[in-house]
């Protein structure tokens, strides 16, 4: 009905959500760690946001608002302004900038421009005739399936907020999984060019949500059998284990890793569905070191950690006697006797008697020979 425009206001509301990254700026980091994914991700909160949402762009459109050459070079400066600031996203994430990103960042805002400028500045737009009742529809379903989504990756989503802080985390999906996003996005795209008044233009949105679903239900299947690789292999070796997590490795739903807890100790394996036995090759032993935080159950940090790691953590005792929290849900770019190896960690500093909390600044850097490792370990043993 309104044609490529639900695509664009569809893509605003998606976005909304994960606007919270930037708490960073203004929060402390627990403070930030907590609040991410937090209410911004919740059922409440697209049940809140769409209707008023929907009765601010339906005001606009009925206005006529949107005709006038001012207001889209507002649009066109507020788009180019927001791109520039993305720029910044690697700083609030691990405090520097990133020149490839950068880079990326100013070229298509530069595309941006000239494309908007060219199809949307400077030539007269269709005319929008859409209720309050649909536009909130359309902000509802665009905001809420962000969160649902977000469930089905590792890091939790805290979709019953304000009731209740529990993290939602089905672990089937990376957080990046081309798999799932480039055929939804081509799709998108080839639609994007067919007239709204064509049928075919349905049917290929449609192929690309049948296409991005089939490979959910993909990943889904494969955590199944990597689950009872996991189970089998325990009790082959015969280790009792308290309970057990899985979860894809980044980019891709081949290569799983999983962590089981036992009373005393972590085991870490990797498993790839190219493998060509169904068993772990290799059993990797974390020490918990659990108690080093026994003095301190009950400070802020670390019960933010904990909760935050669903308790999958390990704890690690620095030179200069301040401790390293582990999540391990996110494993390790090398050796888990490497406190640098781990892709979340955090710092507890020991100020006046209490623990402050710090996610390490300090990164070790997926490199060349990192992915390389990781790509070879796809491939099957």
């Amino acid at each position: 009905k309104i044609g490529n425009r639900a695509m664009l206001w569809g893509a605003v509301a998606g976005t909304i959500p994960d606007l919270d990254v930037f708490a960073k700026a203004v929060m402390d980091d627990m403070s930030a760690l907590a609040f991410h994914r937090g209410i911004s991700h919740s059922i409440f909160f697209a049940i809140v946001a769409a209707p008023i949402l929907g009765k601010m762009v339906q005001q606009l459109y009925d206005s006529n608002l949107y005709q006038k050459k001012a207001y889209k070079i507002f649009v066109l400066s507020s788009l180019i302004g927001l791109l520039i600031f993305l720029n910044f996203i690697p700083v609030f994430i691990k405090g520097t900038i990133s020149p490839v990103f950068s880079a990326i960042i100013l070229t298509l805002s530069a595309l941006v421009a000239w494309r908007m400028w060219k199809n949307y500045v400077s030539v007269p737009l269709d005319e929008v005739h859409a209720s309050w009742k649909e536009w909130t529809s359309l902000f509802f379903w665009a905001i809420f399936t962000h969160p649902i989504l977000d469930c089905f990756t590792t890091f939790g989503t805290q979709l019953f907020q304000p009731f209740s802080d529990y993290r939602v985390a089905f672990n089937v999906i990376s957080v990046v999984d081309l798999g799932y996003t480039v055929p939804l996005l081509l799709c998108l795209m080839f639609a994007s060019r067919i007239p709204k008044n064509k049928s075919k233009r349905k049917w290929i949105n449609y192929a690309g949500l049948a296409i991005s679903s089939a490979y959910m239900l993909f990943c889904f299947y494969h955590k199944t059998k990597v689950n009872q690789v996991f189970e089998d292999s325990f009790k082959k070796e015969g280790i009792t284990y308290q309970r057990y997590m899985t979860t894809p490795t980044i980019f891709n739903n081949i290569l799983w890793q999983g962590i089981v807890e036992t009373e005393q100790e972590y085991y870490h394996a990797y498993y790839s569905i190219w493998d060509k036995t169904a068993s772990l090759s290799k059993i990797s032993k974390i020490e918990k070191n659990h108690q080093l935080l026994d003095n301190y159950k009950e400070n802020r940090a670390v019960k933010i950690l904990t909760w935050f790691s669903n308790n999958y953590y390990n704890v690690l005792q620095k030179t200069d006697g301040d401790l390293q929290v582990n999540d391990l849900r996110f494993g390790s770019l090398g050796d888990f006797d490497d406190a640098e190896s781990y892709v979340f960690k955090f710092i507890l500093k020991e100020k006046n008697g209490h623990l402050e909390g710090y996610e390490s600044r300090n990164p070790k850097r997926a490199n060349r020979a990192v992915f390389k490792k990781l790509w070879k370990r796809l491939k099957g043993i």
